[in-house]
């Protein structure tokens, strides 16, 4: 007998992550209209079609939840730049991390947001996420930048200052969109839109490095 081509595509581990990741987009809406304190557990289950139960099988409670749906966001952001080394072309690792930057604030806008207002906050809920761990990993991305200076690949710029301004820049066309549409008097930004922004900055950026494409 020969199998159904579609058969391997049901496994338990994947039908769990499909599962939980229903969980964190319904998760991320919720928080960002409600905020932490006003968001529940059941309204989460029933965004996400499943039973309240399945939501403490991943996580233990409406905290767990909340850093998970963050750290998320964080990680998607700063994939691009997990994998670094001096012997890279700063050019192309730059203008890559920027457009994935502007893309991830096109197509997540809501995380974006959420993000941006756990940082007002105060960081509350992350900032044990934002302790070692993360202090590690920005380290590590400011010294490979001293390498590439050291190499003559960019001008002598604080490397800090130059990932806050790529922050800055790429998530304001998410958590300040309302302002953008109102000063271009535009009703929508389009992936066109974005792409032009993109182009934009890493001009900016690139230029005022001192690297050449």
């Amino acid at each position: 007998m020969t199998a159904s081509p579609s058969r391997g595509s049901y496994k338990p581990g994947r039908i769990r992550e499909q599962s939980r990741e229903l969980i964190l987009q319904a998760a991320e809406v919720e928080f960002a209209r409600h905020g932490f304190q006003g968001s529940t557990m059941q309204r989460i289950a029933e965004a996400a079609q499943v039973p309240k139960a399945n939501i403490h099988y991943y996580f233990t409670n409406k905290l767990g939840l909340y850093g998970a749906v963050l750290e998320n966001t964080l990680n998607l952001w700063d994939t691009v730049f997990n994998e670094l080394s001096s012997n890279d072309d700063p050019a192309d690792v730059l203008s890559r991390y920027i457009d994935a930057k502007m893309e991830f604030s096109r197509t997540h806008p809501t995380a974006s947001r959420l993000f941006a207002k756990e940082m007002i906050s105060g960081a509350p809920h992350l900032s044990a996420y934002l302790q070692e761990d993360y202090q590690l990993w920005f380290k590590q991305r400011m010294s490979v930048f001293d390498s590439w200076i050291k190499q003559g690949k960019m001008d002598a710029i604080e490397p800090a200052h130059v990932i806050f301004m790529i922050w800055s820049s790429t998530q304001y066309y998410a958590d300040f969109e309302p302002q953008i549409l109102i000063a271009t008097q535009t009703d929508t930004l389009t992936e066109a839109a974005f792409q032009e922004a993109a182009a934009s900055i890493k001009h900016i950026i690139l230029k005022g490095c001192g690297i050449r494409t």
